[in-house]
């Protein structure tokens, strides 16, 4: 259905940085900002970013 549009790096970078944030909510300042997490995690889970497609845009290499 949806084909992969997130390199591996930028995956990893997303996964990161969607648990880092998610963190706020249960340990830190315990901001509800921190569910804004859930968007990169849930790309960088998935490979498929909607608005790299509504750009035209993949930071993976082409399938050969």
């Amino acid at each position: 259905m949806f084909c992969r549009n997130i390199s591996k790096t930028d995956r990893i970078i997303r996964i990161i940085l969607g648990l880092v944030l998610l963190a706020l909510v249960f340990v830190g300042p315990k901001t509800a900002w921190g569910w804004i997490g859930l968007f990169p995690l849930i790309t960088g889970l998935v490979g498929w970013c909607g608005l790299y497609t509504l750009l035209g845009k993949k930071s993976c290499a082409p399938k050969q």
